[in-house]
């Protein structure tokens, strides 16, 4: 594995599948803002549909989609909203980092006074403690 940066991009989707925060991390394909949404619509469907078609009794959805060139690991809360991580094929401990994320989202999205749910996440202590929580991500990888 590359030591490169492990995470390639961040999407945050609510529970009716409406994408409410995005962020790329210089992943070479960048998506416009038109992509990131349908990339979030899609993901968003597609987790329903396999909770339904999955002959595995209270199935949550799919938690890991590996493809050649990328890995996309999900995280869905009790309440629904969706975090998912797009990231290196192969890149170990994204469930961690996930669920790091979304204690993060808890402690500084949820908690804001200012925040309304189901909305698009604007707070700027989130997007702080977000960039640590990558980039010491990304150190610890540098180190395996």
């Amino acid at each position: 594995m590359a030591a490169a940066a492990a995470v390639y991009s961040l999407y945050i989707i609510n529970k009716s599948g409406g994408l409410i925060f995005y962020k790329d991390y210089g992943s070479a394909g960048r998506m416009d803002t038109n992509d990131s949404l349908r990339l979030a619509s899609l993901w968003h469907s597609m987790h329903a549909i396999s909770q339904q078609l999955s002959p595995v009794p209270s199935c949550s959805g799919i938690e890991l989609l590996q493809a050649d060139t990328f890995d996309l690991h999900c995280f869905q809360s009790l309440t629904g909203t969706k975090f998912f991580v797009v990231c290196e094929p192969g890149t170990q401990h994204m469930e961690g980092l996930l669920k790091h994320i979304y204690e993060l989202y808890t402690d500084f999205v949820l908690k804001n006074p200012f925040y309304e749910m189901e909305m698009p996440i604007r707070c700027e202590l989130f997007d702080i403690n977000l960039a640590q929580a990558v980039q010491k991500d990304r150190v610890a990888l540098l180190g395996r």
